[in-house]
């Protein structure tokens, strides 16, 4: 029996996550996930990848998502309400142009200087309409792809064991950055092979392996890019077929509701790997 023991959200695209004891599940994922992105000033997408001093950049939102407040070490907090009415703008989100609703100079200024590149930072528009692609159709703010990234502590127990085997040291599960972490599989990957979750009043479907970037090498808490693991160990044994290498899985959601840290994850459809 699976159990959730993890929950994670994740309001500034790149930025650290927030942990729940519960959250709401709407169709775009955990409320609040992604609904903030920093681009560079030609509205481009800013991410781990290039800019990982995003990493030590902590957001906090009210419930309501009226207030966001941004704290960074060296720094002073900067607090804000949430401008949900404003100009649209065209940004870019790997090549695919989407609407942003720009959050003023003084946030583009705070994080122009943590980040010590020129950055602006704007917020899913509430018409957003974005669909998001995989085996199950689903809508996401401004994730990578779909709504839920969802990883399970035997697939990541499997990890550490190889990298241990090599030498190198054990992983935190913020490495992958999911938003909700499955434990009670004896087998490593079974998040690949569910297709229907059931968890509380909440349905996932999935949607598609979660193929991983340079973002895994980034250590979270200090934003410092840290040598080769965990791609290079992952490399040897988790190619995707259709390319990449895949850790966890993407599910998009089925039946909004709320999810809460101990409820069981019922799997109620399975299928093949893709991998």
């Amino acid at each position: 029996m699976a159990r959730v023991v993890e929950l994670s959200y994740y309001p500034v695209k790149g930025c650290a996550g927030i942990s729940a004891a519960q959250a709401p599940l709407t169709p775009a994922g955990l409320a609040h996930d992604r609904s903030f992105m920093v681009v560079s000033e030609e509205g481009v997408y800013r991410t781990q990848r290039r800019d990982p001093r995003l990493a030590v950049i902590r957001p906090a939102i009210t419930a309501d998502g009226e207030r966001l407040t941004l704290s960074a070490p060296g720094t002073e907090d900067l607090h804000f309400r949430v401008d949900t009415t404003g100009a649209r703008q065209k940004v870019d989100l790997f090549g695919t142009a989407y609407q942003g609703i720009d959050q003023g100079d003084t946030a583009a200024d705070w994080l122009s200087e943590v980040l010590r590149a020129r950055s602006r930072l704007v917020r899913v528009p509430p018409e957003h309409d974005r669909v998001t692609d995989g085996i199950t159709p689903g809508t996401s703010g401004y994730a990578d792809s779909c709504a839920l990234h969802v990883v399970s502590r035997s697939t990541l127990e499997l990890l550490n064991r190889k990298l241990s085997e090599r030498g190198a040291s054990p992983l935190p599960m913020n490495r992958f950055r999911p938003n909700i972490v499955l434990d009670g599989w004896a087998e490593p990957h079974a998040e690949d092979r569910a297709r229907r979750i059931r968890i509380g009043d909440t349905e996932l479907g999935y949607a598609k392996l979660a193929v991983r970037c340079a973002v895994t090498l980034v250590e979270q808490e200090s934003g410092a890019r840290a040598g080769p693991e965990p791609l290079r160990t992952l490399a040897g044994y988790r190619r995707a077929s259709e390319g990449g290498i895949a850790f966890g899985a993407k599910f998009a959601v089925l039946r909004p509701g709320r999810v809460s840290v101990g409820d069981e994850a019922v799997v109620t459809a399975w299928g093949a790997s893709e991998l």
